[in-house]
């Protein structure tokens, strides 16, 4: 966690309050004063402010609901932040692990903690997100194959890695991937030659989507053990 971080997240002070003291020679790291709020610090570091060593507030895991136009972010722009819909302290200290568009409806997954969003983003975790997704035109009898296989989207190098999708009906089926390109799901289909009408996220990991739409709740104990 970058040093401002960690000072923000074990005091009341903003994250300028904290660069501002960080500056000033005022926040010790195993008893050298640090004046690079970027360096990165972990929780065995002894880290004081005016002789007292910081401890930082526990992390937090929330699972929503996300309801259509709505937006994956702090604040609101053309349509509401997601984060209005949550009933918590210190909003800004919060950040999406891995978002969805503003039309996509369902699991989105919101921490503080950066490492636990890292295990749950990058491809090299293999991490599995489910999504329910209607097309306009039936799919075609070989698209199960090809994503398996991998599909060349447009501006990007390389194959997307392999995708595992199952028909339940002619024009709805569920994808899994483990990694979250820009619009990936529908640039996958439209390069088959096909469109997504509507898109759902439905599990990430082993944890599925359990509340109503626009609704949240913590993560338990083991859901939270199940990224790392």
């Amino acid at each position: 966690m970058r040093l401002d971080r960690f000072v923000v997240k074990s005091t009341e002070l903003t994250q300028q309050q904290a660069i501002e003291l960080i500056h000033q020679a005022k926040i010790y790291v195993n008893n050298v004063a640090v004046v690079d709020e970027a360096i990165q610090v972990h929780e065995n570091n002894d880290i004081q402010l005016d002789g007292q060593k910081l401890v930082t507030r526990p992390f937090r895991y929330i699972l929503i609901n996300k309801p259509a136009y709505t937006l994956c972010s702090n604040a609101d722009g053309v349509y509401p932040s997601l984060f209005s819909l949550l009933d918590v302290d210190r909003l800004s200290e919060l950040h999406i692990a891995g978002r969805l568009d503003a039309d996509t409806t369902g699991l989105v997954l919101i921490t503080d903690d950066g490492r636990w969003t890292f295990s749950i983003t990058s491809p090299s975790k293999k991490c599995n997100k489910v999504y329910r997704v209607t097309l306009v035109k039936p799919i075609a009898v070989d698209a199960a194959e090809r994503f398996l296989q991998g599909i060349a989207l447009q501006g990007e190098q390389g194959l997307t890695l392999p995708a595992q999708l199952k028909v339940l009906a002619p024009q709805e089926v569920l994808l899994t991937l483990t990694e979250g390109k820009f619009h990936q799901v529908k640039r996958m289909f439209a390069a088959i030659g096909n469109k997504v009408v509507s898109l759902h996220r439905q599990s990430i990991g082993t944890v599925n989507l359990d509340v109503e739409l626009g609704d949240w709740r913590y993560l338990t104990t083991d859901e939270i053990q199940s990224f790392l």
